[in-house]
């Protein structure tokens, strides 16, 4: 028995664009039932739906989904597929948590899908999560979803960018790195300690390209979700005239 309260939001239908995907938004709650007050795990989700493309709101869930599993599972090849068992691994694994430290604060999970932009028939929604399982802090993810409204699809970077142009776009993200670098007054030390990595989280918006970064992976905690921008006038001939309308 899932042992938890369920709390269902009403959907709310609406579009980006007249001619756009429509889109609804989705809320749930699960909260974990049979725990001690003030210590019980509780998850929040904010997510949309995609009305006219079924694939596309189950790809959206499970990519949201995947962002919390890798904590919740102890073996990547198991796959969540919906958010009452997701809900069910969590507390159990927050109960076997209080079992071993009895004053654990309350596990706390959070997802949330929005639409970040959309323009040229290419709509990006933006995939947050956040989840605490104890220690000084959460972790958060951002993931962009990508997708070409004519063609109904996904598009990821490589799909994005012209063929054997994948190192000019690395050259182009690392002087993007330098600017951020230089914004933050970062010394040596920063730079030797926290290098660059290869990143395909790309948001093409209509004036320039957001890379999004997240926590530990260039930068301390403290920083956050660092976002890189990638002038669009810098990716031409390296990225589909496609990607790169207005």
């Amino acid at each position: 028995m899932l042992g938890v309260l369920a709390v269902l939001g009403g959907c709310q239908a609406w579009s980006p664009a007249p001619e756009g995907l429509d889109v609804e938004r989705v809320e749930k709650s699960f909260v974990e039932g049979d725990c001690p007050a003030g210590r019980c795990a509780t998850i929040e989700i904010e997510s949309l739906r995609l009305p006219g493309a079924p694939g596309l709101s189950e790809r959206l869930r499970d990519s949201l989904l995947s962002m919390g599993s890798g904590i919740t599972n102890g073996e990547s090849e198991v796959v969540i597929a919906s958010w009452e068992e997701y809900a069910q691994t969590f507390f159990d694994e927050a109960k076997a948590a209080r079992e071993r430290v009895p004053e654990l604060p309350g596990y706390q999970a959070v997802f949330k899908a929005e639409v970040y932009d959309r323009h040229a028939e290419l709509t990006t929604i933006k995939l947050d999560s956040y989840v605490f399982t104890g220690g000084a802090h959460g972790m958060p993810l951002t993931q962009f979803m990508v997708i070409d409204e004519r063609e109904r699809r996904v598009v990821t970077l490589d799909d994005m960018l012209r063929e054997g142009q994948t190192s000019a776009y690395r050259k182009a993200l690392s002087r993007a790195h330098l600017r951020w670098l230089e914004e933050q007054q970062a010394g040596a030390d920063f730079v030797e300690s926290w290098p660059l990595s290869m990143n395909r989280n790309v948001a093409p918006f209509a004036d320039e390209w957001r890379v999004r970064y997240n926590a530990y992976d260039i930068a301390p905690y403290s920083y956050g979700q660092p976002e890189l921008r990638i002038p669009a006038q810098a990716l031409e001939g390296i990225v589909k005239p496609r990607y790169l309308e207005r």
